[in-house]
């Protein structure tokens, strides 16, 4: 009888820890939030690869709450947000400076994804200064947890930003992450060679961090990726190999 003494959001936890999540309920709101017209087509045409509902269904999303696109790319999952949350829930939009430095272009995305959304703020601070006006409920970075170990940061970088994401969120608020798959590299060579990850690596790393693990899915999982070329490879580009961790902050 052990579930009658979770609060609701651990219940929920401990549920979706239990449950695949391609059989998870997807709620009303989820559903409508993709179903945006508004949306970029670009946006909808990928919506079956992505799967956005169900990943945003894993990490609880729902109206009213305050949360993160961390490393926002083109602000695909940004828009779906902004819906999903509602006017009165808030997305942080985070664009890291140094990318909009080294290419202009993802600057004009942030803006382009939060423009006309009142309850969209954009960020683009220094990877290292992340930090949110309040308290957040989630946090998610989809295919770019990966470059905290690009040539610039590295494992104690990495660790020091995800301990910043950690105390960014309230008690019992939620980390997905999704990202491509390396081979074992417990020394982090393959974001930079690759643009991938180790996906038993980045749990302990986030895990070291204070963050507690809660449940994986192998959704976007293809065991047709050998795991041995770039992303950016034609011949493996848009067909990766993706873990989906799911992560929680104690209390």
């Amino acid at each position: 009888m052990r579930c009658a003494l979770l609060t609701a959001p651990a219940l929920f936890l401990a549920l979706a820890a239990a449950t695949p999540l391609t059989a998870q309920t997807i709620s009303p709101e989820l559903r409508a939030a993709l179903a945006d017209k508004t949306r970029p087509q670009a946006d909808r045409d990928r919506d079956a690869a992505r799967h956005p509902l169900e990943l945003l269904s894993l990490a609880a999303i729902k109206p009213g709450q305050k949360v993160a696109d961390f490393m926002m790319g083109g602000g695909y999952f940004t828009r779906i947000l902004s819906n999903a949350v509602g006017p009165k829930g808030h997305v942080y939009a985070y664009q890291a400076g140094e990318f909009i430095g080294f290419r202009p272009a993802y600057g004009d995305e942030q803006k382009a994804a939060a423009a006309r959304r009142a309850n969209v703020t954009p960020l683009n601070m220094k990877i290292g200064e992340i930090a949110f006006p309040e308290k957040l409920d989630a946090i998610i970075t989809v295919q770019n947890y990966h470059d905290l170990y690009l040539s610039f940061g590295g494992p104690a970088y990495a660790e020091a930003v995800t301990k910043r994401l950690y105390d960014a969120l309230k008690p019992g608020g939620t980390f997905l992450v999704v990202d491509h798959v390396a081979n074992a590299d417990p020394d982090f060579a393959a974001p930079n060679k690759l643009h991938r990850i180790d996906p038993a690596a980045a749990r302990r790393a986030i895990e070291k961090t204070g963050f507690h693990f809660v449940s994986e899915s192998k959704l976007l999982a293809d065991p047709a990726d050998p795991h041995d070329k770039n992303v950016f490879d034609p011949s493996i580009r848009g067909k990766t190999d993706q873990f989906i961790f799911l992560f929680r902050k104690p209390g």
